[in-house]
């Protein structure tokens, strides 16, 4: 398919990624504010489903810088929004994770001041080194080592493991594209974590539970909505393990390979609905 018009009659609300969906980091790419109004046009709702590692209100706060304006969807949630409300609630036995709520009260983060929201207003105790913490938070890369190489993060990760720390991880992603340009997400540093034998715990996409709120927001039910995503491994997958149908778009990190994108999406054991260029009308 070329454009979203055609699918938009068939349902009645849209779980839409951010990243690579939406913007690439810094603008909105084509078509997408287009696309927003129609949908808006047509009362049909949208709410943002995000692997960002930080809270719906900040999310929301950067969409505005980018002209993408709370009148074009209806909520926001995130997997740094997951964490924290997990974190939140893990004093409450009727609603408490119980992997998370075993965690303790003293953490080490690992990632970028902007991320902090997090945990910043929740009883917690923040640490200066992994030796102190009772676990590790990881929100990703932070902004002095740089998203490029993981390498750099070798000490911490290392620390951690000595330590034996749980982690905590607020973005399932292992990379995003910004700006044209591929950077590391927190994801990849659990990844390289848990195959040194290091326990993870890891909120977002592809968990289906994330799903759960996401329609809270929505109002709409499963067989009525549609999810869109630039991800087969946590946009596509998580759709399909909620039991959602899907759209991949190939904007985001597949952008590279439209060529092959059906037959990729197959030997991944995947069936979006639909396979777009963009997400534009």
């Amino acid at each position: 398919m070329t454009g979203f018009a055609p699918l938009a009659s068939h349902y009645d609300g849209f779980i839409v990624d951010l990243w690579g969906v939406v913007h690439d980091g810094v603008r909105p790419l084509p078509g997408v504010l287009d696309c927003l109004r129609h949908l808006q046009a047509a009362a049909k709702p949208v709410v943002f489903l995000s692997n960002a590692p930080r809270r719906a209100a900040a999310i929301a706060q950067g969409l505005a810088a980018m002209g993408i304006a709370p009148a074009l969807y209806t909520g926001i949630m995130s997997s740094g929004e997951a964490v924290h409300q997990a974190l939140r609630d893990r004093a409450d036995p009727a609603i408490a994770d119980p992997a998370i709520a075993a965690l303790g009260q003293r953490l080490f983060h690992l990632g970028p001041a902007r991320d902090r929201d997090v945990f910043e207003t929740l009883p917690l105790i923040e640490v200066g080194t992994p030796e102190d913490a009772d676990f590790l938070l990881n929100t990703g890369p932070d902004d002095h080592l740089g998203p490029d190489d993981p390498t750099f993060y070798a000490p911490t990760l290392n620390a951690a493991l000595a330590a034996g720390l749980p982690m905590l991880c607020a973005n399932p992603d292992l990379e995003v594209m910004r700006a044209g340009q591929r950077i590391i997400c927190a994801g990849l540093l659990a990844q390289i974590y848990a195959a040194q034998g290091g326990a993870v715990i890891m909120r977002g996409k592809p968990d289906p539970a994330i799903y759960a709120p996401t329609l809270a927001l929505l109002g709409t039910a499963k067989p009525c909505t549609l999810a869109i995503g630039d991800s087969l491994r946590t946009d596509i997958a998580g759709a399909k393990a909620a039991g959602i149908d899907s759209c991949w778009v190939l904007s985001g990190i597949h952008a590279a390979n439209p060529p092959d994108a059906a037959a990729q999406a197959a030997a991944a054991g995947l069936t979006p609905r639909a396979i777009l260029p963009g997400f534009a009308w």
